[in-house]
């Protein structure tokens, strides 16, 4: 299995990111985070009025992500994270923390260096309608489907030197975990 500490199944709402990403983690026994979980009450609020998140709603809720990744990654644990991660900016803080921030202060103010996260990234892609069609079935989630033409224009997809896989989601789920596993391998 890949050395990788850290696989971030993303895409836009709707993509099949938490479906994808909880599938994959129970098949590796990996820890599993849906990164909706951790949004703070305001961002939801915002999203279920169909008010799109800007970088100031994003950051503290993707650097507190990059600690609960960075924390498991350095006691040994794998992890599999399902985020939107639209911009490269935001996968950066995952990796790095803020600012590329790679050291941490202890309590007696020492600086210590941490590693910064070890990403695969596995970008599901789709178009405007197939996704649009899975978000209008979808019940109980806060995110208006209103919002997913703001995603698509927020999104800058994975490119070199990103460690990262690209997918279709008009293949069925079984071919994107065979494809995934078959990547970490």
């Amino acid at each position: 299995m890949a050395a990788s500490g850290a696989l971030l199944v993303m895409g836009v709402s709707g993509s099949g990111k938490s479906t994808v990403g909880a599938l994959l983690a129970s098949q590796l026994g990996w820890k599993f985070y849906d990164a909706d979980d951790y949004h703070p009450e305001e961002n939801r609020m915002k999203m279920a009025k169909g008010i799109p998140l800007n970088d100031q709603d994003r950051i503290p809720w993707l650097c507190n992500l990059h600690d609960i990744l960075q924390r498991d990654v350095a006691s040994g644990q794998h992890v599999i994270l399902a985020c939107s991660a639209l911009k490269k900016v935001y996968r950066d803080i995952l990796i790095q923390g803020k600012d590329g921030a790679r050291l941490k202060c202890d309590e007696s103010g020492k600086e210590e260096k941490l590693a910064e996260v070890k990403l695969l990234v596995v970008h599901l892609t789709g178009s405007f309608e197939v996704i649009s069609g899975r978000l209008l079935k979808r019940k109980g989630h806060f995110m208006s489907p209103e919002l997913l033409q703001s995603q698509f224009d927020t999104l800058e997809p994975p490119s070199a030197p990103e460690n990262f896989i690209q997918i279709s989601v008009d293949k069925n789920l079984s071919e994107i975990i065979a494809t995934i596993m078959e990547t970490l391998k």
